[in-house]
């Protein structure tokens, strides 16, 4: 199953100290606000989303419909199908997308160590 783009979520403390220390390791801002506390960083392929004051823990996040880059693509599974196969195989969601719904949805999943991971469609 594709999940599409990967990246990994950061609650930070403080959005303009994590983003000065991301830039020291190669990253640049490519999306975001720091008006609303977060930042979109990148560094070739990897991604990284700062994120201060939404959640209490880091978590992994995948994009379905999305590259690496954050380009649309033309074919992918969306997040209700992905639900529907994480329901089918005993998965239980934190939280769901709305199955009656189209488009952009989330949900949350959490690993049997705790670590939270979301999966957010935007298209």
């Amino acid at each position: 199953m594709e999940l599409g783009a990967f990246s990994v979520s950061l609650a930070v403390k403080d959005l303009e100290k994590s983003r000065d220390f991301y830039q020291k390791l190669g990253f640049d801002v490519v999306g975001g606000d720091a008006a609303q506390n977060w930042l979109i960083l990148r560094n070739k392929e990897h991604t990284i989303g700062l994120f201060q004051g939404m959640f209490d823990k880091n978590m992994l996040t995948f994009n379905p419909g999305w590259t690496q880059q954050c380009e649309t693509q033309s074919e992918f599974a969306d997040v209700r199908e992905i639900q529907r196969h994480l329901k089918s195989q005993g998965v239980q969601l934190v939280s769901e997308a709305d199955e009656s719904g189209s488009g952009p949805a989330s949900l949350v999943v959490v690993d049997p160590d705790g670590n939270p991971i979301l999966i957010d469609q935007h298209v």
